[in-house]
């Protein structure tokens, strides 16, 4: 069965990773699918990837202008939303002496500002019994070094799902947070570490995660689709981890 047939779905951040794994899942399962991305190529190719009619809106996580443009955009498309994953954003890995203004508002304007001003934006096209999942972090949980910025923009949105949830419930709208551990994604590959340093790291962290392996794109969008799904209407205001255990053996 499709549990998206005839419902439209928005994923930011859809044009690799996470987001394009989920985009297509949810293609796949019925939805008309919304996608956005910062490089006009690379989700001209994810639209095509997802393979049924796809509304792609070029924009940035962080830039206000853009989520109200976003907004626009499906609004003249005449859809309106059942399911959105809000799952663009930044992540760094800086030592905290290192870290500077720039670096706080980079990864901040992208994973919290953006994230709620992009909901705020969106509010309006959405339908009664539509679900929001946030894409949150195990960072938020664990004491990694060099995250002292991300980790604390993925608290925040965890804080987020919990507080939006009892405000827009009377709209019938639910909020939750997905929080992935490490996954195999090109998001890896813009930590900010050069290739060494970037190897060393990871197999330091996949051997903190009791499954002995990196997730998959695959694995967390089946997992944002739950959350979205009828199934899962009596979920409001919680995080799903699905981290590998890392987080919790």
């Amino acid at each position: 069965m499709k549990r998206f047939e005839g419902k439209t779905a928005l994923v930011t951040g859809g044009s690799s990773g996470i987001g394009l794994a989920t985009a297509q899942a949810f293609a796949a399962e019925g939805a008309r699918v919304v996608v956005t991305g910062r490089d006009a190529a690379t989700l001209e190719q994810a639209a095509k990837a997802i393979g049924r009619d796809v509304l792609a809106v070029r924009g940035d996580a962080g830039d206000l202008a853009a989520a109200r443009a976003l907004a626009t955009a499906v609004s003249g498309a005449g859809l309106t939303l059942d399911a959105v994953f809000i799952n663009a954003g930044v992540a760094k890995m800086v030592p905290f002496p290192d870290v500077d203004e720039a670096t706080w508002d980079l990864m901040f304007d992208a994973n919290v500002k953006g994230a709620y001003f992009q909901l705020q934006a969106l509010l309006p096209l959405l339908n009664r019994g539509a679900a929001i999942v946030l894409n949150g972090s195990i960072n938020a949980h664990i004491g990694m070094p060099n995250t002292t910025v991300y980790g604390a923009s993925k608290a925040a949105l965890v804080s987020l799902a919990r507080t939006l949830s009892a405000e827009l419930l009377p709209r019938g709208v639910r909020v939750n947070v997905v929080s992935p551990g490490p996954v195999t994604t090109p998001l890896y590959g813009k930590l900010g570490l050069a290739g060494a340093a970037l190897e060393a790291t990871s197999a330091q962290i996949a051997s903190q995660i009791p499954l002995g392996r990196f997730g998959t794109p695959a694995e967390i969008a089946a997992t944002v689709l739950h959350l979205c799904a009828p199934e899962s209407a009596f979920i409001v205001g919680t995080e799903i981890i699905a981290d590998g255990g890392m987080s919790q053996l």
